[in-house]
C-alpha cells in the first residue's frame, strides 16, 4: 500500500507555488526520496503521451516493471510502485510554467534550477522523509541533475543521471558550432508546449479527473509570453557565452555522490555528458555506467533497475550491499548484429590501457596505418552533395574499439567556411553496415562528430589528443583555396569487431542519413541520426555552407582517424 499525495503545494523563494505528486509507504517510518522536476506533465500518463514508445517498450519487453500494475508511470520518471515498495518516497514535480505550475516557462534555466533546489531542501525536511534525497531520471531529468548539484543543495545526496547532457552549447544546441535546430523544433512544441501551464489544449490529469495543465485557461498569445523560445535563444547565441555557461554544468561543483548512465548510441544528445561528468566532475564518489538501446528501454529493465537500487541503496539507506565494490565503470560490450551485450568493469575512462592508434587518409579512399604516399594528394566533394567514406582493409584480427575518437584533418573550401559532419561506420565482409538501435534512431552508426572550420580554435588548457575542445569564443573565416588543419571530437564508442570487418570514416558536409523510409515504429525521424539534424537555413546558408569541400592527405598535411584500440580485451584493469 501506498499514499498517494496529488498536487501538493511547494513555495518558492519568490512566491511562486510549483506543484507535485508525492507516492510514498502507508507507514508513518521516514524513508529517502527519489525526485524530479521537469516539463513533461507529472499527471500525464506515459501510456497516453507517448503511445509509440510505450507500445514498443510493452512489446518488446512484456516482462517489463514486474510486481508493478504500470498505471503511474509517467515519461522517463521513476515507477513510483516499485520505488515505494523497496521503501523510498517519488515525488515528481512540475517545473515553473509547466503542467500544474504558473510562471514563466524557461526549460533548464538558472531560475528553473533555483526551483528544483529549493523543492529537494524542501522534500528533505518533510517529516515523513529521512533529510536524504536522490534523483534519478533520463534525459530532461538528468540534464537537471547536473545543474542542480552545481548548487549543492544540503539535503541532496545521491543521483543518477540517466543519459544526461551537461554542456548546453556543445552536447545539445550547437554541435561543433553548428545549430542542432530539428530535435529543438520538434521536440518543445511536441513534448513541453503541449504540456505549458495554462494551455486549453492539454491533456487531461485521469489520476486528477482535472486539466493536467491547472485550472488557468490562458489565450494563445498569453501563453506565447509566458515563455521563452528555444530555437530564437538559439539562433541569438551563435558562440558559447553567458546564455549556455549559465544552463550548463560546472564539473568542479559536482561533488555529491553519483551513477552517470551513458548512452553507447545517443549521438546528438545524450552521451557526451555522461562521459565528461565522469571525468572531469569534482566527485570523489562517481561511476559510470554504458549501455545500448533506446533511453526508455534500459532505465526500466531488471537489470537497469537493479543497479539503481544498489547504487542509491547503498547511498541513501546506507546499506552494506557491496557497492563500495562496484567497480568504476560498467561497460557493456557490443558486437556486430546482435543486441546481446557482455558486462564488464573497469577501473577508468578511458581505458589505461588504450593503444590510441592513427589511421591516416589517403586519396584512394583508403585509412592505414601509414602515408600511403609521399606526395601530396587531396579528395573533394560537394558540401551538400554525396559523402566521402574511407574505408581500412579488412581487419586480421578481431579488433575492440572503446573510448572516445577523434580527427584531426586538413581541409580547404571554395568558400568561407566549411562544416564537416563525421559518422564512424563499420562494414561486414559481405557489406553489411553495422549499427545498433539507438536512443531514438533505430539504426545508429557506430559514432559521429561535427564541426564548423570557423570554430577550429582550440582551449589548450581543456583539449587532449583523443577528446579536442574548441573554445567556440570567436570565428576564424576560411580564405577560399587555403589549407586549414581542424581537429574534430567524435564522441565515444564501444564495439568488438570481427576479423574481416572493416573500419569505415565518412565525411560530409550535411547530417548522416541514410536514403531508407522512416522506421513507421518509430516517434521520430529515423535515417540514422534520429532527430538530431542541422538544417535550418539561417545557420547554414548555402552560399557560404554549399561550397567545395578538399581534404588533403600526404606528408605535410597528415590527414588521420584516432582510433581508441584495446588490446587483451578479456579481463578488466588492475
Amino acid at each position: 500500500m501506498m499514499i498517494i499525495e496529488r498536487d501538493v503545494p511547494i513555495e518558492m523563494d519568490d512566491g511562486i507555488v510549483l506543484r507535485a505528486d508525492v507516492f510514498r509507504p502507508d507507514d508513518s517510518t521516514p524513508v529517502p526520496v527519489i525526485m524530479t522536476l521537469g516539463p513533461y506533465g507529472k499527471g500525464v500518463p506515459f501510456q497516453q503521451a507517448y503511445p509509440k514508445q510505450w507500445e514498443w517498450l510493452d512489446r518488446t519487453h512484456p516482462e517489463l516493471l514486474a510486481g508493478s500494475t504500470r498505471s503511474y508511470l509517467t515519461w522517463e520518471t521513476a515507477d513510483p510502485e516499485i520505488w515505494v515498495a523497496w521503501g523510498y518516497a517519488v515525488i515528481r514535480v512540475d517545473s515553473r510554467g509547466a503542467g500544474r505550475s504558473p510562471g514563466y516557462l524557461d526549460p533548464q534555466s538558472p531560475r528553473e534550477i533555483r526551483d528544483y533546489y529549493e523543492a529537494i531542501e524542501w522534500a528533505g525536511t518533510q517529516p515523513w522523509s529521512t533529510g536524504k534525497v536522490g534523483l534519478n531520471g533520463i534525459s530532461y531529468y538528468a540534464i537537471t541533475q547536473w545543474l542542480v548539484a552545481c548548487l549543492q543543495p544540503p539535503h541532496l545526496t545521491a543521483m543518477v543521471p540517466w543519459e544526461g547532457a551537461g554542456d548546453a552549447y556543445r552536447d545539445k544546441a550547437r554541435h561543433g558550432g553548428i545549430l542542432s535546430n530539428n530535435f529543438q523544433q520538434a521536440w518543445y512544441p511536441r513534448q513541453v508546449l503541449s504540456v505549458q501551464h495554462g494551455n486549453p489544449e492539454g491533456p487531461t490529469d485521469p489520476w486528477l479527473g482535472e486539466p493536467a495543465t491547472g485550472p488557468e485557461k490562458l489565450a494563445e498569445a498569453e501563453l506565447v509570453a509566458n515563455r521563452v523560445e528555444l530555437l530564437e535563444e538559439a539562433l541569438a547565441h551563435p558562440l558559447d557565452d553567458e546564455h549556455y555557461r549559465t544552463r550548463s554544468a560546472d564539473w568542479s561543483r559536482v561533488t555529491v555522490p553519483f551513477l552517470s548512465a551513458a548512452s553507447l548510441a545517443g549521438y546528438g544528445l545524450h552521451p557526451r555528458g555522461n562521459f565528461e561528468a565522469f571525468t572531469q566532475a569534482a566527485a570523489t564518489d562517481k561511476w559510470l555506467e554504458t549501455h545500448p538501446g533506446r533511453h526508455e528501454e534500459w532505465f526500466y529493465l531488471a537489470e537497469g533497475m537493479e543497479l539503481q537500487k544498489r547504487f542509491l541503496d547503498h547511498f541513501l539507506k546506507g546499506e552494506d550491499n557491496g557497492w563500495d565494490q562496484q567497480p568504476p565503470v560498467l561497460l557493456r560490450l557490443r558486437r556486430p548484429f546482435t543486441t546481446d551485450t557482455e558486462p564488464r568493469g573497469e577501473r577508468e575512462w578511458p581505458l589505461a590501457r588504450t593503444a590510441w592508434t592513427n589511421s591516416y587518409l589517403s586519396a584512394d579512399l583508403a585509412l592505414g596505418p601509414a602515408q600511403a604516399t609521399e606526395e601530396a594528394t587531396e579528395v573533394s566533394f560537394d558540401a551538400l552533395g554525396e559523402p566521402v567514406t574511407f574505408l581500412t582493409a579488412p581487419l586480421d584480427t578481431e579488433t575492440e574499439l572503446t573510448g572516445p575518437l577523434a580527427t584531426t584533418l586538413f581541409i580547404s573550401s571554395t568558400t568561407s567556411d566549411a562544416d564537416l559532419f563525421l559518422t564512424l561506420q563499420a562494414f561486414a565482409p559481405d557489406g553489411r553496415e553495422v549499427h545498433f538501435p539507438g536512443t531514438i534512431d533505430p539504426a545508429t552508426p557506430l559514432a559521429q562528430g561535427w564541426l564548423r572550420a570557423s570554430h577550429r580554435k582550440l582551449d589548450t588548457r581543456k583539449s587532449l589528443p583523443y577528446r579536442p575542445y574548441h573554445t567556440h569564443d570567436e570565428l576564424q573565416p576560411l580564405d577560399p583555396g587555403e589549407i586549414y588543419e581542424v581537429q574534430v571530437e567524435i564522441w565515444p564508442t564501444c564495439i568488438i569487431l570481427p576479423a574481416g570487418y572493416r573500419i569505415a570514416l565518412q565525411i560530409s558536409g550535411h547530417d548522416f542519413e541514410r536514403p531508407t523510409p522512416d522506421d513507421p515504429t518509430s516517434a521520430w525521424t529515423a535515417r540514422g541520426s534520429g532527430p538530431f539534424l542541422h538544417n535550418h537555413p539561417a545557420d547554414r546558408p548555402p552560399a557560404i555552407y554549399g561550397g567545395r569541400t578538399t581534404v588533403h592527405t600526404g606528408p605535410d598535411t597528415p590527414s588521420r582517424l584516432l582510433l581508441p584500440i584495446i588490446p587483451n580485451r578479456h579481463g578488466a584493469t588492475e
